[in-house]
């Protein structure tokens, strides 16, 4: 049986940016596969424009009848919860780790290098975990991490956000 790997590890993105179609309401993109897809964000695609802007968006329930009015990141174009539309809040691009593994496969799609960290991040205000990429360094459970954003050559895909410990 293969010895787990225990320290830090460096990784980069080795893909080539998505082409990207913006008629302004939904993005479409140009998904490679063995044959041309295209793909829509839909309601999705301010999420995907934030993180082009470095801004981290998530969806938020204001129904006032809802039982929960939870804030959702990834986000939900409708509330689990009550079923109505939600609307975009801006949340803090900090956090904590929450869990981590590492991955030596990176699976169809996800054009990096491997291994890398997978962490799951705790934002405050955020009623979801979410999941991410140590972009350097070795994580650890609640260590603080801050967001950084591929506003430059943006992929247009959940690959324009990594995370590093906060302190670099």
């Amino acid at each position: 049986m293969a010895q787990p790997f225990e320290g830090p590890l460096s990784t980069e993105y080795i893909g080539t940016p998505l082409d990207l179609f913006d008629d302004e309401k939904a993005w479409v993109v140009k998904w490679p596969r063995s044959m041309e897809h295209h793909h829509t964000y839909g309601m999705l695609t301010p999420f995907f424009k934030g993180l082009t802007e470095g801004k981290l968006l998530a969806t938020k329930c204001v129904n006032p009848k809802c039982p929960h009015k939870s804030t959702w990141l990834p986000p939900r174009a409708d509330c689990p919860d009550c079923y109505a539309r939600t609307e975009w809040v801006q949340v803090p691009s900090e956090g904590k780790i929450y869990a981590y593994t590492m991955l030596d496969y990176t699976g169809i799609g996800i054009e990096m290098k491997a291994p890398y960290w997978q962490i799951d991040v705790e934002i405050k205000g955020v009623d979801t975990i979410f999941k991410g990429f140590l972009l350097r360094g070795k994580p650890v459970t609640g260590l603080p991490v801050k967001a950084m954003f591929r506003t430059k050559n943006p992929t247009h895909t959940i690959l324009d956000i990594c995370w590093v410990p906060k302190e670099d």
